[in-house]
């Protein structure tokens, strides 16, 4: 791309980050997420250093599920006193921040717009407090007729339901359980490795002023399980899942490079977006072909690895999304980066915090600085579901060369790397052969029952229960030091109409 007066009219940069934390002393005073918006919006203005917001033409607002309003972007732009063109509140997705970011950065490109913002705040600590306590909160009324958004259950088939593996916390360590026994690993390492690199986020959350746990945490600390730090499925700890009970709020502002020239904005402020890509798996994982990788998290952090020389090694700073451990395991090995890799720049979703879908909102604040301080080249990888949704962005302090692309999916690559998926059983009998598994406790500590994902005789898929009282075929599941996945056992239906599953 030419650097003329007209063409700077089409590079997007970001020029402008704001972020709110709210820990309010008295509940009844805590902040709603229109209110952290608004502030977090306005604080995005202050950083950029020029007058902005009034001129938004593009809004963005990331799914909150905090409280529910009716048209929340609606209502955020009345605040502002702004009327964009584009006004969009997006569907749950924790990969959602980075694609609002670079679809705005696309929109500046094609010159459909001269500024735009993202924004997402959750108010979760607040909410739960206020219900707890019996405390009516002095908020925009909660919207009851607006439906709410469709998450887990929604999508899943009724087995997964009823087996309890419909949720976040019990979905990702299938993939926790396939991924560690395809590389080899024993439980034990696969452990190790976890807490090495949560022990990585920790530090960086410990380093950042917006966080909400601003405490270093051994890797130790992090898998031991205690009565602080329990078991909530197998093999992940508290301390090893995200934390959405806090209340935050975020906020980038985009513009074109000439309007910040315009504007005064100091070069050294001023971000560019270099490109990246988006793929998605089906919503029912179990209309997945493996659980040892994505093809579509291979294939968009394959295509960002393309937009920065081949090597993902060129990346100095990076965010790799972090609700549960197997992500960033997954994706450091896609980018061709050690066990040694420093994956955040904010502080993960259990540590900095995990403001449901809008995480990524602050880590893309925290890369600007991050790039601000020094850092050349940024990733920001997003993902949501449950590995299903998959958007990856490439920052930069460098003006590019090139211009923005329009078409961001690798959705094709990702299909062609696609295997047969089995034929899904509810009912089923003889041998079963464990493809992944976890067990899923109570609050106390105590099992509920464990979960096998099988294949058949049959080579067909089904879901098992192993009860709380099998204790032998939960300790072979458990064991540290050899992968119960590949071994086989007796299929049974139980009288509830439930497989379970026993060792051999």
């Amino acid at each position: 791309m030419t650097t003329g007066l007209q063409s700077e009219h089409r590079i997007p940069v970001i020029v402008g980050v704001g972020e709110i934390v709210d820990r309010p002393k008295d509940v009844a005073q805590g902040l709603e997420p229109l209110a952290l918006l608004e502030a977090a919006l306005k604080r995005a203005e202050l950083d950029a250093g020029a007058r902005l917001l009034h001129e938004i033409g593009s809004l963005d607002v990331v799914n909150f599920l905090s409280w529910r309003y009716r048209d929340p972007e609606k209502q955020l732009a009345q605040r502002l006193g702004i009327n964009p063109s584009h006004l969009y509140y997006g569907p749950v997705g924790g990969e959602s921040p980075i694609r609002y970011l670079h679809e705005a950065a696309q929109r500046i490109a094609r010159g459909e717009c001269a500024v735009a913002a993202v924004c997402g705040a959750e108010a979760q600590s607040t909410a739960t407090k206020a219900e707890r306590a019996g405390v009516t909160l002095p908020w925009t009324p909660f919207a009851h007729d607006v439906e709410e958004p469709k998450r887990g259950a929604a999508f899943q088939k009724p087995l997964a339901v009823k087996l309890g593996v419909y949720r976040p916390i019990t979905v990702y360590p299938l993939y926790e359980s396939a991924t560690s026994a395809h590389w080899g690993q024993t439980p034990r390492e696969a452990l190790a490795e976890s807490g090495e690199l949560w022990s990585r986020y920790a530090d960086a959350a410990a380093d950042n002023p917006n966080a909400w746990l601003k405490k270093h945490f051994t890797p130790a600390e992090i898998t031991t399980p205690t009565a602080e730090n329990r078991l909530i499925a197998w093999p992940y700890t508290k301390l090893m899942v995200a934390n959405p009970t806090v209340n935050m709020g975020g906020a980038l502002i985009l513009t074109s490079l000439a309007k910040a020239r315009a504007a005064g904005i100091a070069e050294d402020k001023l971000i560019y977006p270099l490109g990246g890509a988006s793929a998605e798996e089906p919503r029912d994982y179990l209309l997945r072909d493996q659980f040892y990788e994505s093809h579509p998290q291979n294939a968009v952090l394959n295509a960002v690895i393309d937009l920065v020389g081949g090597d993902g090694k060129n990346f100095d700073a990076i965010e790799l999304y972090s609700c549960f451990p197997c992500v960033p395991k997954m994706a450091r090995r896609t980018l061709g980066l050690g066990p040694d890799v420093r994956p955040t720049v904010t502080g993960g979703l259990t540590f900095f915090g995990a403001p449901l879908n809008t995480y990524m909102t602050h880590a893309a604040c925290a890369m600007v600085r991050a790039l601000r301080g020094g850092a050349k080249l940024g990733l920001l990888y997003g993902q949501g579901g449950f590995v299903t949704k998959h958007h990856a962005l490439v920052v930069s302090r460098t003006q590019p060369r090139d211009a923005l692309k329009q078409d961001t999916s690798v959705q094709a690559a990702a299909d062609r790397n696609k295997r047969v998926v089995p034929e899904f059983v509810t009912a089923a009998d003889g041998k079963g052969k464990v493809e992944s598994f976890t067990v899923i406790y109570r609050g106390k500590g105590e099992v509920e029952h464990g979960v096998v994902m099988l294949r058949t005789e049959q080579d067909n898929r089904t879901l098992a229960r192993i009860p709380a009282s099998d204790g032998a075929t939960l300790a072979h599941l458990q064991s540290m030091d050899r992968t119960p996945v590949g071994s086989l056992g007796a299929i049974t239906m139980a009288d509830d109409g439930v497989p379970e599953w026993r060792v051999a």
